[in-house]
């Protein structure tokens, strides 16, 4: 079995068709069909079945598929990270990020990131954990960052709590209700329900009757960070946001926070990949960007540890990290974490699992 021979496969699978994979990847259609045929032959089973609409995939040959995509991903993630490690460049970073994490780490961390890592590739997808378990599993996402699943993760991954979080109520400026001081002056308002998980608009619901107010006026749901401002800026419905929103520059001229005197909850903020494969020196320093983002407005900690060993190069000895807390699968059962005093919050982490989590 040879990687070519997963190259081709992944290919028709995507592609559909012998012809349409041939073109994608400039080979010849025999060399294609001879390519496949030797691989079925060693699996000693059918991978796709030859249909008059294409190539439709077997159950053996989607279980294929899934294993020859992680591989494929694993062998391109192995060429970055030797990039970047030699020069500190190229390659690219896959990471999945909910709404919360765009608006409370990305705007402070884009900039540190591409100042260390210039010509490496930014890929971000805008979701949540359910939607991108599928991408973290076959290694073509590298990490996600957002509120914490309401199930268990799998067992191949790593969470890991970033912080915990609760909620303010957003609406536009010279909004009516602009000047309510509690929730139950807000109940006959009309609402927009956020992406911050999957069941927001059960957990809104659940809110209002934790504090004995009549359920919620649900009229919208949002599931991009963009609905929801152009919704809120030219309507007078109510939305419940993570609180980085009040700091958030692109909306502070048109949407404003009601400061209800309740404390709303949120979901934690986590971080999850995968547990078997250490992410490249781009992701690591990715995540840990993406950590400090929020962290370094909390505590201040007098020093944070560099990454790059003295000659300015990512080093994987110099991937241990301060500032956090492993929870869950992210420390081995071995090897527990130790707490290092001269870190303020910090614990001094393995270094193969590179990244922190500060909480």
């Amino acid at each position: 079995m040879k990687l070519h021979q997963l190259r081709n496969i992944v290919a028709i699978a995507e592609q559909g068709s012998l012809r349409a994979a041939a073109r994608h990847l400039a080979l010849a259609q025999p060399a294609l069909t001879r390519s496949l045929g030797e691989l079925e032959r060693e699996l000693g089973a059918a991978l796709f079945e030859r249909q008059s609409r294409g190539m439709v995939l077997t159950p053996i040959g989607q279980t294929f598929i899934n294993r020859a995509t992680s591989v494929l991903n694993d062998v391109r993630r192995a060429r970055e990270e030797v990039d970047q490690l030699r020069k500190s460049e190229g390659g690219g970073v896959v990471a999945g990020l909910s709404i919360a994490a765009h608006i409370a780490m990305l705007p402070k961390a884009i900039g540190p990131f591409k100042t260390r890592f210039p010509t490496t590739h930014l890929h971000i997808i805008e979701g949540f954990y359910p939607t991108l378990e599928s991408g973290l599993r076959n290694g073509s996402i590298d990490f996600y960052i957002g509120p914490k699943p309401d199930t268990p993760v799998l067992p191949e991954f790593v969470r890991q709590e970033l912080f915990r979080n609760t909620r303010t109520v957003l609406c536009r400026k010279g909004h009516p209700l602009a000047g309510a001081r509690s929730m139950k002056e807000l109940a006959g308002a009309e609402w927009a329900t956020t992406s911050i998980t999957l069941r927001a608009a059960e957990e809104l619901s659940e809110l209002f009757e934790n504090l004995r107010l009549p359920p919620p006026k649900l009229m919208l749901r949002s599931q991009s960070a963009l609905s929801l401002i152009v919704s809120l800026a030219y309507s007078d419905l109510l939305a419940m946001v993570p609180k980085q929103w009040v700091e958030f520059a692109p909306t502070a001229d048109v949407l404003s926070t009601i400061a209800v005197k309740e404390v709303l909850p949120a979901p934690p903020i986590v971080l999850i990949r995968r547990s078997s494969v250490p992410l490249t020196p781009a992701s690591a320093r990715g995540c840990r960007e993406c950590a400090r983002a929020e962290y370094a407005d909390r505590c201040r900690p007098r020093s944070w540890p560099a990454l790059e060993n003295r000659n300015g190069t990512y080093s994987a000895e110099n991937m241990i990290e301060s500032s956090g807390e492993y929870l869950g699968r992210g420390t081995r059962p071995d090897r527990p974490a130790r707490r290092n005093p001269s870190h303020a919050n910090g614990l001094r982490f393995d270094r193969r699992a590179p990244f922190i989590s500060p909480s």
